[in-house]
């Protein structure tokens, strides 16, 4: 076992050993049946350069128990490749060592979990599951349990150790043997996988005892990624990438879901677009590209990965999920809740499917589904912000605005600096009448940067009903420049209401020209055209009285004019010092 800890965290230093040690667990990973792992070492070691023949790992050497056992292993082996996971077991029984072992309680394991799934598919509607349960489990953790505290597991022994452990709810000590997993065989990708999925923030991260291999390096770059810490997984992804796996397909597409998780659509896209030419049958992640896609209209696109998905394969969660997302941009949502509900029928534990579903039936205005769809999607994995802010979604729809608080602040929690949720948050808070706390939740929305440029207006909005005209107009004024600078003009409705605000604020403040610059600006708009001619005509007439324009009133400064230069006005708008406050 020593052997395998390889070379310490960080240290790339050495490649033909990393990659002598990617082949040997991926061919141990293989015989055990454990497919993915196995694939996950194939395709890292295929990332670096070839061996010489003088150079390959030795074949694994065989026990007095593995060739005692090597007739029942073969023979149930076969069998589990077919998927006869009851027939291998029993085969297997009374096998000694410990390849042999693995395959006899894993083929337990996995018959337990097939029986659950075919009764879930066969008997409920995918909306219903949670009631069915692996009947396998407490007999599976008794006997594993023993072994354990003998000390007669191995590295891929505790691994499924501790996922009959985590299957029971039993988390903290799923954890516990998935470090020890860790430890004993760190080449092994699944044990860090599970780990990844049972670790709910940084804090849990930093209490763990992991062992320092270079697969820490792996691990660290896939958990920042899922807690949303993109900017130091990009930074271990980069890492890597210069540490000699430029070429690893696995890590190209983490980066490009790494930006889908900041929203950077644009590079995200390049960057799925690329891995589509350097491995054109790939499925895996397919489903965030399509909702990439999604994102920006791009139906031919979208089309097109969908037929040619389908040609792929067509009976793979991915695809349905890609399917289900071109029929739910054709706003056909029927169709599309069908084939997210295909995709779990195949796959009851995956996560995207569930929200998507979820998402679908709010378009169908089936709250009650919606919510039921969210929750397990919380269920399989409690990180998933999308399906907070769902469930936040359909609470406000449904009016229950105290609900509504609680998932959005949840969502925040695992998003602080998407001005989405924050946006959320104020518009809840409003409706609660707690006003402070909403211009809290603009203001950091405007600060950690607004993605659909509406936390100033709401702003605005909301000092407007305090009656505090100054500060409102400051929140207009930095409104329209933030547009003006994005060349969003003509898609925003806003900007009317910011116009006309402004135009009728310096009217009062009697600052004619820039009261007149305004109302030119309101004729541009269908809504506001009448107004703005009406205070054309009155501040015509005032001017014709020889009224003159106001120096005393401590107004904020605006020149339209300059407005497509990056400048700004004279007064910062700050109105609020909140900056550093979070609700």
């Amino acid at each position: 076992m020593a052997a395998a800890a390889g070379l310490s965290g960080g240290d790339f230093s050495d490649l033909r050993e990393i990659k002598k040690q990617l082949l040997s667990v991926a061919e141990r990973s293989r015989e055990r049946g454990l497919q993915h792992s196995g694939k996950w070492a194939s395709e890292l070691a295929f990332a670096l350069d070839p061996l010489p023949l003088s150079e390959l790992p030795p074949p694994l050497a065989l026990t007095e128990e593995d060739a005692r056992d090597l007739d029942a292993y073969t023979l149930a082996k076969s069998y589990f490749d077919l998927k006869e996971y009851d027939r291998a077991a029993y085969f297997l029984r009374g096998c000694k060592s410990q390849k042999a072992y693995f395959l006899y309680m894993y083929s337990r394991y996995l018959s337990g979990e097939k029986k659950k799934d075919d009764e879930t598919v066969d008997s409920l509607g995918p909306l219903e599951k949670g009631q069915v349960k692996n009947e396998a489990l407490r007999e599976l953790r008794v006997e594993l349990s023993k072994k354990h505290k003998a000390r007669e597991l191995d590295g891929f022994g505790l691994y499924l150790y501790g996922v009959v452990l985590r299957k029971l709810d039993l988390v903290k000590e799923a954890i516990d043997v998935f470090v020890e997993a860790a430890h004993v065989l760190p080449l092994h990708w699944g044990a860090w996988l599970e780990l990844c999925n049972l670790i709910t923030d940084k804090e849990m991260l930093k209490f763990l005892s992991l062992p320092d291999t270079w697969m820490k390096e792996f691990f660290l770059a896939h958990i920042y990624t899922e807690l949303q810490l993109i900017e130091e997984a990009l930074q271990k992804y980069q890492s890597l990438i210069d540490a000699g796996f430029s070429k690893s397909t696995y890590i190209i597409s983490q980066i490009a879901v790494a930006y889908h998780n900041i929203r950077d659509i644009d590079k995200a896209l390049s960057i799925f677009n690329e891995l589509r030419k350097q491995d054109p049958y790939r499925i895996e992640n397919m489903d965030t590209f399509s909702n990439l896609l999604y994102v920006r209209s791009m139906k031919p696109e979208l089309s097109y990965l969908a037929h040619n998905l389908c040609e792929i394969d067509k009976y793979r969660v991915e695809t349905c999920c890609v399917i289900g997302n071109y029929y739910s941009l054709r706003s056909q949502h029927e169709k599309a809740a069908l084939y997210f509900q295909r995709a779990l029928k195949l796959n009851p534990r995956y996560l995207g499917a569930w929200t998507l579903m979820g998402h679908e039936y709010m378009e169908m205005k089936n709250t009650s589904a919606a919510i039921q769809a969210y929750r397990h999607a919380i269920e399989v994995n409690k990180r998933d912000y999308r399906a907070w802010y769902g469930l936040g979604q359909t609470y406000e729809i449904l009016k229950m605005p105290f609900y509504c608080l609680y998932y959005y602040r949840r969502a925040h929690q695992l998003r602080p600096n998407d001005s989405r949720m924050l946006v959320a948050l104020g518009e809840c808070y409003e409706k609660l009448n707690q006003l402070v706390e909403a211009k809290k939740c603009y203001w950091r929305a405007y600060a950690v940067g607004d993605v659909e440029k509406m936390a100033l207006v709401k702003l605005a909005k909301l000092h407007e009903q305090l009656n505090e005209s100054e500060q409102a107009a400051q929140c207009y004024i930095k409104y329209i420049q933030d547009i003006y600078s994005c060349g969003e003009i003509v898609e925003h409705l806003e900007v009317s209401t910011a116009f006309r605000y402004l135009a009728q604020y310096y009217f009062k403040c009697k600052l004619w020209d820039e009261a007149s610059a305004c109302a030119q600006k309101c004729c541009a708009f269908n809504d506001t055209r009448e107004e703005g001619k009406a205070l054309l005509r009155q501040i015509l007439q005032l001017r014709n009285q020889g009224e003159t324009s106001s120096t005393e009133i401590a107004a904020p400064f605006f020149l339209p004019a300059s407005l497509s230069a990056n400048n700004t006005p004279t007064r910062r708008v700050s109105p609020l010092n909140l900056s550093s406050v979070t609700p």
